[in-house]
């Protein structure tokens, strides 16, 4: 473990839990006040290590929980990083599946935090910046530092990208440093060479004026739970490729070497199914799952919800129904066109009777993938090797950061994404934990990368 981990171990775990139990749900505007509160708590914290701190808002995205900027001189003519981070949480529904309170922390068995955000991303920059306070206590040569950490990377970080161009000046940076990723299996280091973009809509069905009878209109009036499932449905083919006429135009495919590097970091499908209790059959035929994870764009249904759910029975016709979708998309892919063909899609396929509403709206961000030979990739290759005498891996992860491509055209900086993250975590899902070793490596990293980009 760090040593400095090991050192400040209590006070560490004090503000790390502290900062945990602040429900800053970003998606969710009744916990607008957690989330400015929590954007306060990281202000404080980091001014008292010498940051000057600001909380940036945008008139256009007034009630939006706001973005956190800090900056720290370092050396005489040394390089500046721009680290990266989100404070906002997944909600934590289904609450009746957690172990423990949410937003209360709980250490077991002197080994994981389980709550909320321990991991996602609260547990991963926590830990970096730990890092880097480690640093800056010993009196360690150090580059120029700035940091945003906002709070709606979990629902599209849709005032980021709107104000980051503006704030161009202020961020700008020779490395662009995030920590919200994933490592291999059994925590070999990861440098992440490419995310996928993503992009997401609501749509509802509805018919009657209100719930009727299914015995008295049944065979009469059109059921809107029926008519979402067959909506859904016309989005895939029978072999799980996408129907969407257009959707894949223009995609870049990636190299010969890329997808055998994405394979050899990629589990095997049994411990696939052993870790999530599910083979990993999704997707397009034909394709491995690296190639259907990383490099493929898709789509999903991320809920379904119409009518009667209680206990017994309800014989009713619902009104309406809803369903939650989102797409990940590759390089070569426009997120607006994209989600202007589903859009039509859609419409194109609406049940009999029933009125189709698109709304909730968020085009996202596009997917990205950097080249694999560039310099501070194998500045990072050299210090994870440090880390861990596996060696680093290279991965193409499936999920998104959206803002990231955003960052980097703002603020002209190299992206270098390496995360501890594992499947354990259960990131997103009830019981999400975040290991002492995962955060004490996530520590390591930090005070080896900065101090290498010091020099």
């Amino acid at each position: 473990m760090s040593s400095y981990f090991q050192s400040s171990r209590e006070e560490i775990l004090r503000d790390y839990f502290e900062l945990l139990r602040f429900p800053s749900i970003g998606a969710d505007k009744l916990h607008l006040r957690d989330c400015v509160n929590c954007a306060m708590w990281l202000k404080k914290w980091l001014e008292k290590i010498g940051f000057s701190a600001s909380l940036e808002m945008s008139e256009k995205h007034l009630g939006s929980p706001p973005v956190l900027f800090a900056s720290r001189k370092g050396d005489e003519a040394s390089p500046t990083i721009l680290f990266y981070g989100h404070y906002d949480v997944q909600p934590p529904e289904p609450l009746e599946k957690w172990e423990t309170e949410p937003f209360e922390p709980v250490l077991k068995d002197n080994e994981r935090v389980y709550a909320r955000g321990s991991q996602d991303d609260k547990g991963q920059f926590f830990s970096f910046l730990c890092g880097m306070k480690a640093l800056i206590e010993q009196g360690a040569k150090l580059p120029n530092i700035k940091i945003l950490l906002e709070g709606q990377e979990e629902s599209g970080s849709q005032m980021l990208s709107d104000i980051a161009e503006s704030l161009s000046e202020k961020i700008k940076a020779d490395v662009l440093l995030v920590c919200d990723t994933s490592a291999a299996s059994e925590l070999r280091p990861a440098i992440i060479a490419g995310l996928r973009g993503v992009a997401h809509l609501t749509i509802k069905l509805d018919a009657a004026s209100g719930d009727l009878h299914s015995g008295e209109h049944g065979g009469l009036a059109p059921n809107p739970a029926l008519g979402i499932a067959q909506i859904v449905s016309t989005l895939h083919n029978c072999d799980g490729s996408i129907a969407v006429r257009g959707f894949c135009d223009g995609i870049l495919m990636p190299s010969e070497k890329e997808i055998r590097l994405a394979n050899e970091s990629t589990v095997s499908e049994d411990e696939y199914e052993k870790t999530f209790g599910v083979k990993p059959c999704g997707g397009e035929e034909g394709l491995s799952m690296s190639e259907r994870n990383a490099f493929r764009p898709t789509i999903e249904v991320n809920g379904i919800h119409s009518g009667y759910g209680g206990p017994g029975s309800k014989t009713v016709i619902p009104s309406s129904a809803f369903a939650k979708i989102s797409m990940r998309l590759v390089p070569g892919q426009s997120p607006r066109r994209v989600v202007e063909l589903v859009k039509k899609h859609l419409e194109n396929n609406v049940p009999r009777g029933m009125k189709l509403t698109i709304d909730e709206v968020n085009e996202g961000s596009p997917g990205f993938r950097l080249p694999i030979e560039s310099p501070i990739f194998r500045l990072a290759q050299f210090i994870l090797e440090e880390i861990d005498d596996r060696g680093p891996v290279f991965m193409w992860e499936g999920a998104s950061i959206p803002v990231v491509s955003d960052l980097v055209r703002a603020s002209g900086a190299a992206p270098l994404l390496v995360g501890f993250g594992q499947a354990e975590d259960a990131i997103h899902a009830p019981n999400e934990s975040y290991s002492l070793k995962q955060f004490s490596l996530t520590m390591k990293w930090a005070e080896k990368i900065i101090s290498a980009i010091a020099e």
